[in-house]
C-alpha cells in the first residue's frame, strides 16, 4: 500500500497575493498605516537575551491589557497567533457534536477549510441577493454557528438586534462572532457577553491595529468557554506567542488614542472611495469594513482585476459562484485610492 493512502488530503485556504516591489497593494485588507509608536519603541529596546527563554505560556501581557481595555476578567480572554489560530482552536474545541455547524455561503473562506480539515459537517446558509444575513435562517438544529460581523468579503454589517436573534435561536450551542473588521464602523457583540454564556467574540490585531505581521488574535467569552479553549491550546502547543510579540501587542492595546485616529482615517478614506467608485458606475453594499466589495455593470470584474494588476495595483478577485463579478478593494491611503480611481476611470471608460 502506498504511504499516500494514509495522508490527510484537503483543499487549502488560498490567501491573497503577496507581491514584492513597488506596487499598490489593496488585496489583503492590511492597514496602510504604521502600528502605534510604542510598538516601535518595544522593538528598538528589546534585550535579545530574553529570547533564550521560553515566553509566558499564559500570554499575560496581552491578556491583561485586553482585559483592562474591555473591562473583563483576564480569565475571559484567550490569545493566539492571529485570529485564524484562535478560530481554528475554537473549531477544534466547540464543534464536536457531529451535527452540522452553520455559516454563510459567502463569507470568510477559511471556515469550510477548517471544517473539512477537522471532519466537522457543515451547512452554508445563503445570503440574500443583497448579501444580507437573515437570522431566522439559523433557526434549525445544528452543532454551532459562526459568522463574521461585518461579513467578509461583502463588508455588510448586522446590527446587534440581529446578532441577538441568532443567539436566542441557538442557546444550546456555541456561537462565534468573528469581528475582524468591527472597528471600522460596527458595534461589537462584546456587550452581549453577560447575557449569553455560549457567545465567543473573536477579534484581531491584523486590521485596525496595523499588526498583521505580528500575528495576534484573541477571543473573549465567559470563563468556562475560555478555560476549554486553553485546555485545547495547551494540548496542542503551549508556547504559541513569542516574547517580543507579547510586549508589542500589549503596547498597541494601551495606545487607544492612536488606534482610534488610525481607524478614523481609514473610515474617512473609505467614504471618499465609495463616492468615487459610484461616480465610475460601480455598485456595492454599504461596507462597514476596511474594504469595499464592488461590481461594475459594463466591465467584468476579472478583466478589471487583470488590467489593474498590469499596472501594479492589486485588488482581490474571487472566482466563485455568486461573487465572480465582484472585486474586494482594500482601503489604502488617500494617495493609493486616488491612484486606483484614476486607473479605474481609464479601464472602465
Amino acid at each position: 500500500m502506498s504511504w499516500e493512502s494514509n495522508v490527510r488530503k484537503v483543499v487549502p485556504y488560498v490567501a491573497g497575493e503577496q507581491p514584492s516591489g513597488k506596487v499598490i497593494k489593496l488585496n489583503t485588507n492590511e492597514n496602510p498605516y504604521a502600528p502605534a509608536p510604542g510598538v516601535e519603541e518595544v522593538l528598538k529596546n528589546t534585550d535579545i537575551s530574553i529570547l533564550r527563554k521560553y515566553p509566558d505560556m499564559n500570554s499575560g501581557l496581552i491578556v491583561n491589557a485586553l482585559a483592562e481595555k474591555y473591562r473583563v476578567k483576564p480569565s475571559q480572554v484567550f490569545v493566539g497567533v492571529g485570529s485564524d489560530d484562535v478560530l481554528a482552536m475554537a473549531f477544534l474545541t466547540f464543534f464536536n457534536s457531529g451535527k452540522k455547524i452553520l455559516f454563510p455561503d459567502i463569507t470568510y473562506s477559511f471556515y469550510d477549510v477548517w471544517a473539512d480539515l477537522f471532519g466537522i459537517p457543515y451547512e452554508q446558509i445563503p445570503l440574500d441577493d443583497d448579501f444580507v444575513i437573515h437570522p431566522e435562517d439559523y433557526d434549525k438544529e445544528n452543532g454551532g454557528v459562526i459568522f463574521p460581523n461585518p461579513n467578509a468579503p461583502t463588508g455588510v454589517a448586522m446590527d446587534l438586534t440581529g446578532v441577538k436573534q441568532i443567539l436566542d435561536l441557538n442557546r444550546d450551542v456555541v456561537c462565534i462572532v468573528d469581528e475582524a473588521y468591527v472597528d471600522f464602523g460596527t458595534k461589537s457583540a462584546l456587550e452581549l457577553l453577560p447575557e449569553y454564556d455560549n457567545l465567543l467574540v473573536v477579534q484581531t490585531f491584523s486590521k485596525s491595529r496595523s499588526m498583521a505581521g505580528m500575528r495576534i488574535g484573541y477571543a473573549i467569552g465567559n470563563e468556562k468557554l475560555i478555560s476549554y479553549l486553553q485546555d485545547v491550546k495547551f494540548s496542542f502547543n503551549s508556547y504559541t506567542m513569542n516574547t517580543v510579540t507579547l510586549a508589542a501587542g500589549a503596547e498597541a492595546v494601551r495606545d487607544d488614542e492612536y488606534f482610534k485616529k488610525s481607524c478614523e482615517k481609514i473610515i474617512k478614506t473609505r467614504e471618499k472611495l465609495k463616492k468615487d467608485l459610484k461616480e465610475l458606475g460601480f455598485a456595492f453594499s454599504d461596507s462597514k469594513a476596511n474594504f469595499i466589495f464592488a461590481t461594475h455593470p459594463d466591465v467584468y470584474a476579472e478583466k478589471i482585476y487583470n488590467e489593474l494588476k498590469k499596472r501594479n495595483i492589486y485588488v482581490r478577485y474571487f472566482k466563485k459562484p455568486r461573487i465572480d463579478n465582484y472585486l474586494r478593494i482594500t482601503v489604502g491611503t488617500d494617495e493609493e485610492c486616488d491612484e486606483l480611481v484614476r486607473n479605474l476611470r481609464e479601464i472602465t471608460a
